[in-house]
């Protein structure tokens, strides 16, 4: 089987690292790739053109493309590929909507029946703060549209919340202020070929830049799986009561949803409650998720393109725990600094994602999140440890990650309300 794999970060590396592992796969691409993916030949395209990225698949014999990004996805790239007859992992532009527009997906949960935070859309300056005022004291501010895991603002400040909203406003974009959802959260990835949900290993991600979840929002520091935390059943109750719901309203609307569904969830006294949806994997879920899996990739991802998840077998899951800890450049979220020498990343569980290479060869940072770091163990403490003794070998000046990735679990202080 070839497979071309869309992106560049460091979920699309821990993809191409678990593609690799699959007898069935002869060949692997990528597009545009990083240097870190030597599992893969890196093409240079437009990720964002579903015709460029069409005759790409063409061009290397592709059996079957993944698309990681949810940017092409909403640009329709999956279309065009399927519109040619190439099989494709990822929802059509339609469906990806789910993620697109977060008052698409709150709409798709209300005729569902999905439980989900309380929202308005605002879309004027002038009716901000009369919207502000029906919410608090914790306001949850959010970027109607794509904002990379970093258009979302939860804050006791309302001058914060206020600023973020009209700043969002100010880019022509609405904004969806939400009730805030007590309880710890979760990410669940369910394969969806139609009606047919598979969930895989429940996650949970670090979204704050800081130490003890301080400091802004970022598009992830890291995450581990499993949860030890979670009550047994949950995962069945979040497929019954919320997964299985969207993908058959989805499919009642004519968009039916094909690929990765990303459930970000809130377990609150009440059960799970949505946050939001993703249409793709996760990044870090996705490195920690992966890094389990012992069900060969290529061939359940294949079965989610051609229509046949319904036939495959069950997963199969690998005892113990992983951990993933991002590495970021100087100054992340803001705006990062580029250009410094990384050394100490050539070593098993190093996941690139924002790195590049200078005129002399050598790698040198190139984003703001630079590095995924992935540590396995018999348990959550020994994952945590391996993670972080992989980390304490890279040298990247000014860089910077949370040594707390996974540690509230670890020591049990995770609980659900009520």
């Amino acid at each position: 089987m070839r497979i071309l794999v869309i992106g560049s970060g460091a979920r699309e590396h821990a993809l191409l690292v678990a593609l690799a592992a699959d007898p069935a796969v002869a060949e692997l691409h990528v597009a545009p790739g990083n240097p870190g993916m030597v599992q893969a030949t890196r093409h240079d395209v437009s990720v964002t053109d579903p015709e460029a990225v069409t005759a790409l698949a063409r061009k290397v014999g592709a059996d079957l493309v993944v698309v990681g990004p949810e940017v092409p996805l909403v640009a329709g790239v999956c279309d065009a590929l399927r519109a040619a007859s190439i099989p494709v992992f990822g929802p059509d532009a339609e469906a990806a909507r789910i993620e697109g527009s977060k008052a698409f997906a709150k709409d798709v949960m209300a005729a569902a029946g999905v439980r989900t935070a309380r929202a308005e859309i605002v879309d004027s300056p002038a009716d901000l703060d009369e919207a502000l005022d029906r919410f608090g004291p914790t306001w949850v501010v959010k970027d109607d549209g794509l904002a990379a895991g970093k258009g979302v603002v939860v804050t006791a400040d309302r001058a914060a919340a206020h600023a973020h909203a009209l700043a969002c406003l100010d880019d022509g974009h609405p904004v969806l202020l939400e009730s805030f959802l007590d309880g710890p959260e979760v990410s669940l990835f369910c394969l969806v070929d139609g009606e047919t949900v598979v969930p895989l290993l429940p996650a949970q991600d670090h979204k704050r830049v800081g130490e003890g979840d301080r400091g802004p929002n970022t598009g992830g520091m890291g995450a581990y799986t499993p949860l030890p935390w979670l009550p047994e059943g949950m995962v069945s109750r979040i497929v019954t009561e919320v997964c299985e719901p969207v993908a058959r309203e989805m499919v009642a609307r004519g968009c039916g949803f094909s690929g990765l569904l990303y459930a970000g969830l809130a377990i609150t006294s009440n059960g799970p409650e949505v946050v939001e949806f993703n249409c793709r994997f996760g990044d870090p879920e996705t490195q920690a998720v992966l890094a389990l899996l012992e069900t060969p990739l290529a061939q359940t991802l294949n079965a989610v393109a051609t229509g046949t998840l319904a036939e495959q077998p069950p997963l199969v899951w690998r005892d113990g725990a992983a951990v993933t800890v991002v590495l970021a450049a100087e100054n992340y979220p803001a705006t990062p600094r580029r250009g410094d020498l990384i050394t100490g990343a050539e070593q098993p569980g190093v996941l690139h994602a924002g790195t590049g290479r200078d005129a002399d060869g050598n790698l040198v940072s190139a984003g703001g999140r630079v590095l995924s770091v992935v540590g396995t163990g018999a348990d959550l403490a020994a994952a945590r440890a391996e993670a972080y003794r992989i980390l304490d070998g890279i040298e990247l000046a000014g860089g910077h990650f949370r040594r707390d990735i996974g540690q509230a679990a670890e020591e049990g202080h995770i609980s659900i309300p009520g």
